[in-house]
């Protein structure tokens, strides 16, 4: 088994969040795991995106090859679609639908959404409003994670079980808020991946 993500978004999404649940989860899988990011502009809004590799076999590279990835998961759709050549040939892109306009050149929103659309395997979804109802409005990072659960080779307790611990200095009522953001999100990914 090897799996190959891209995580896209920008600054202060929780990228690098999402990476380290994401490591946690596949060492505990006993998964050999590569990671590496990019910080854009240094910055709350500048782009960031992570590779993050895991297998049963040693992994050479950091860096997910052009045409490799399994998965895209961008917390904002302009950031996803500028890494869409990394997507391999039946590969899924799941893009979060609202945007962050931090550029004035900035697409409509429709026409963002109509190129993902393009991609075979898609999903777009509004994570910031599963995050909302279950009482964090910050964790949209969360429940995209969790949209994508239903594809990840990960166990879906060691995904909560690693979420549970990156938030563990938060108190106990974060943690619980963030799993019922996750289980609201895979619950969703599962309906929407297994149509």
């Amino acid at each position: 088994m090897k799996y190959d993500l891209l995580l896209a978004g920008v600054g202060g999404q929780g990228i690098l969040t999402l990476s380290a649940i994401l490591g946690k989860a596949a060492l505990a899988e006993n998964f050999h795991v590569k990671q590496s990011e990019v910080h854009g502009m240094a910055q709350r809004g500048g782009a960031v995106v992570s590779h993050f590799r895991m297998s049963e076999n040693r992994i050479a590279s950091d860096l997910i090859p052009t045409g490799k990835a399994d998965l895209i998961l961008a917390l904002e759709p302009l950031e996803g679609l500028r890494y869409l050549s990394y997507l391999k040939e039946n590969g899924w892109m799941i893009s979060a639908s609202s945007e962050l306009k931090n550029i004035k050149t900035y697409p409509e929103t429709s026409f963002l959404h109509d190129k993902i659309k393009n991609v075979p395997n898609h999903l777009i979804v509004d994570g910031a409003t599963i995050a909302r109802e279950n009482g964090l409005r910050r964790a949209q990072n969360i429940a995209m994670l969790a949209v994508a659960g239903p594809l990840l080779p990960l166990d879906k307790i060691k995904l909560k079980n690693s979420i549970a611990d990156f938030f563990n200095s938060k108190g106990e009522d974060i943690i619980q808020k963030n799993l019922d953001v996750f289980d609201s999100g895979y619950q969703k990914g599962f309906s929407e991946i297994k149509k």
